[in-house]
């Protein structure tokens, strides 16, 4: 570690994560080495037709492969770890996080088959690492997964604090509240730039402790002595479980755990002593029959209204082994991801359907700071440089204005989108450069196989169909052999409309008998001209443009 120089400038560079919750992934660089906070994933938007998700593009850091140290993870969500089994095929340098982050990573990489190429680091809070000339600490934090740190990331250029996701809870339901202690010693030694959480930027006031849930779910549990529960809540939230196990074992009920990503994380949590389960008060799924319905809780994925998850299989009768039943109590225990609103009604409605109370108010504190605690952390820290993260711009921007209330100017508080370089220094701050960042996109063992162009041909596809052409010249004269034969799919219901496609057929023949005349021999033109000729008529005819694929044999 070098001393500190006042001329030195460090660059921060978010390749994700900024205008969008998710896909979180930042490079800091000092010369000749960079280290990278975090490497999530983002869930695909609507319009991102068959896409499964969508991981950050990392071309900045294989054009730099030779100063890339690791990676420094902050927790264990899938928008901080997601990508990472993707982005190590290709950039592969060690991984370090707490211990129950590197287990949901190894999770992760176990299926990947990378658990023996890649090299992986157990940190403790409080602990630092040296990669390149940074050092890094990891400071507890809180959050709505155990092991949550801040990053204390010291550079020539002076400490940049990175919070990673956090809130602040003075009675959280697993290990210690978050060490404000170290945040304020930092402080007092001079930070040069914070990188703030800034998801809740938009809420006042404070986000309850966790243990409030607790509290609900007894109160829930007491009221319901007599119907089966089920409890939908993030699979990574293992705080919650963890209540809802506690309030079980309370009322003398078995838990049954449902889903395949809520199977994989409460399991790794459960060996890595995350969280304690009584003897006897797990029971497999199988087993539910064995017991009457209000001995019984199970804990499922699907809160979000996610069609595969066990909650909506369960709600639309196509879950094998569990279906809903008028009399089940429905606790949905978290909020909607902004965009998942619709999806998350249709489920609340499909259960109300089959008879069930859904229950959702109280069952749910958020992960993430408020704008009190927001106010907290930058009264502790007191950079020199503002710089919110992890949020759309309304959340960037709404902390923003938290931090030019405590005072702070302008000039002081930088405002980043994805790709920018920013370049740090205690004298003065500049984008000095724009770096490719993006998404790329993931649809089954595909990656980055389908872009904008493949994107747009699905959407012409699902709301205009196609109409493929087919036609049959001979090889030498050119004559028209067989067809034009007009197939359609997604477009008009054919049988019904039979008059308008001899017209259509009737418009392809003579566009063809046109460029036969016409003696054109190039296949390209005569595709064209009867791509355009059919697509004017069912313009006009339909006001439609479906997608139209010319074929042409020789024979």
């Amino acid at each position: 570690m070098k001393k500190q120089d006042i001329n030195a400038k460090v660059k921060i560079i978010p390749l994700g994560g900024m205008e969008q919750i998710g896909m979180n992934i930042t490079a800091i660089e000092y010369e000749d080495s960079i280290i990278v906070v975090d490497c999530g994933l983002a869930f695909p938007t609507d319009d991102m037709l068959g896409i499964d998700l969508v991981i950050p593009d990392v071309s900045y850091l294989k054009q730099n492969i030779s100063k890339v140290k690791g990676f420094v993870i902050t927790h264990g969500h899938e928008d901080h770890i997601g990508a990472l089994p993707y982005i190590l095929k290709e950039i592969n340098v060690p991984v370090y996080g707490t211990k129950l982050t590197i287990g949901l990573i190894d999770n992760k990489l176990k299926e990947h088959n990378l658990l023996k190429n890649t090299k992986r680091k157990v940190i403790r809070h409080g602990q630092s690492i040296n990669l390149g000339c940074f050092r890094i600490e990891f400071i507890k934090t809180n959050h709505s997964i155990a092991d949550a740190s801040a990053l204390a990331i010291f550079s020539p250029a002076g400490v940049i604090l990175h919070t990673g996701d956090f809130k602040i809870d003075y009675t959280p339901v697993f290990g210690e509240p978050a060490d404000l202690e170290r945040f304020a010693e930092l402080g007092k030694k001079g930070v040069l730039a914070l990188l703030c959480d800034s998801t809740n930027a938009i809420r006042p006031g404070f986000t309850p402790s966790e243990k409030t849930v607790g509290k609900t779910f007894d109160n829930i549990f007491a009221d319901h002595k007599n119907n089966r529960i089920f409890v939908a809540t993030f699979a990574s939230n293992v705080d919650r479980v963890q209540q809802v196990i506690n309030s079980a074992s309370k009322y003398g009920r078995k838990v049954v755990v449902e889903g395949r990503s809520m199977v994989n994380v409460i399991g790794t949590a459960s060996e890595l002593g995350y969280i304690s389960i009584p003897e006897g008060t797990l029971i497999d799924i199988d087993q539910l029959k064995n017991y009457p319905d209000e001995q019984t809780v199970l804990i499922t994925t699907g809160s979000q209204g996610e069609s595969m998850a066990a909650l909506s299989r369960m709600a639309g009768s196509t879950h094998k082994k569990v279906s809903i039943k008028p009399n089940d109590v429905v606790i949905l225990s978290s909020s909607p991801i902004p965009g998942n609103e619709k999806a998350v009604s249709k489920v609340i409605n499909e259960l109300s359907m089959k008879g069930a109370e859904v229950i959702c108010e109280d069952t749910h504190v958020s992960g993430h700071a408020c704008q009190e605690e927001i106010k907290l952390m930058y009264a502790l820290v007191r950079p020199k440089y503002a710089i919110p993260v992890h949020g759309e711009y309304r959340h960037l921007m709404a902390q923003k204005s938290l931090v030019k209330a405590m005072g702070y100017s302008n000039e002081n508080i930088i405002i980043m989108s994805s790709g920018d370089v920013v370049e740090l220094g205690q004298e003065s701050w500049g984008i000095v450069n724009h770096v490719q960042s993006g998404g790329i996109l993931v649809d089954g063992l595909g990656v980055g196989d389908v872009g904008n162009i493949v994107l747009r041909d699905r959407q012409n596809l699902a709301q205009n169909g196609i109409i493929v052409v087919v036609l049959t010249l001979e090889k030498y004269s050119n004559q028209l052999l067989a067809g034009p034969d007009i197939v359609s799919r997604g477009f008009v219901y054919v049988r019904e409309s039979e008059d308008l496609m001899e017209e259509a057929r009737a418009i392809v023949s003579d566009a063809v008998q046109d460029c036969l005349e016409r003696k054109i021999n190039d296949w390209g033109k005569i595709k064209n001209i009867v791509r355009d000729s059919l697509s004017d008529f069912l313009w006009k005819r339909m006001k439609r443009n479906p997608m139209i694929l010319p074929i042409i044999m020789e024979v």
